[in-house]
């Protein structure tokens, strides 16, 4: 009796210490595949800002959207801030090609620096696990091409746009984040 009551005790103290060592789930627990194929944890990304995008080649927002978010790129650079984009063809089947043909379009035609990940679905059932995540966290759910969410250092969804809300109108909300975490690191000097 007394060696079930033991066990009993042991198993109970085994399983709270395992649900204690489970990281909690936020943006940067996820891992993805780039644009070339190979399976990246965005957990690089953790301590930055990030801008994750929902991007097409053929959309009516596309020239706009490319240019602003690699200008923004330029300017903050990617030590504290990366715009992660993730090409999609849910959406009035804007990004037809192959991730190859997607990457040598953007790299020639807007010089784009950052983050390119694999074509994937992110809205409905088969919405990719880490667009999933950014859903759930913020409310709100692609609806079109070009749809941004503002990921702050920890993970965490800061707040979500829309294609409609240009580049240009969310920067203060980027600025101001990446702002903070400069600040954090000279006070840690």
């Amino acid at each position: 009796r007394l060696d079930t009551m033991l066990l009993a005790i042991a198993a109970l103290l085994f399983l709270a210490f395992s649900a204690s060592q489970q990281k909690e789930t936020d943006f940067y627990t996820f891992k993805v595949v780039n644009i070339r194929g190979k399976l990246v944890s965005l957990e690089k990304y953790r301590g930055s800002v990030s801008l994750i995008v929902n991007v097409a080649s053929e959309c009516g927002y596309t020239d706009s959207h490319y240019k602003a978010l690699q200008q923004l790129q330029r300017e903050l650079g990617s030590y504290h801030f990366n715009v992660l984009a993730f090409p999609c063809n849910q959406f009035g089947q804007q990004e037809p090609d192959s991730n190859k043909e997607i990457e040598n379009f953007v790299r020639k035609t807007y010089g784009v620096s950052f983050p390119m990940f694999s074509k994937i679905a992110v809205s409905g059932t088969g919405a990719n696990s880490a667009f999933k995540y950014l859903i759930e966290s913020s409310g709100e759910e692609p609806t079109w091409n070009f749809w941004k969410y503002l990921v702050d250092p920890n993970g965490k969804v800061v707040k979500a746009w829309d294609s409609t809300v240009s580049v240009g109108e969310i920067k203060p909300h980027i600025t101001d984040l990446v702002g903070k975490i400069i600040l954090k690191k000279k006070d840690e000097l």
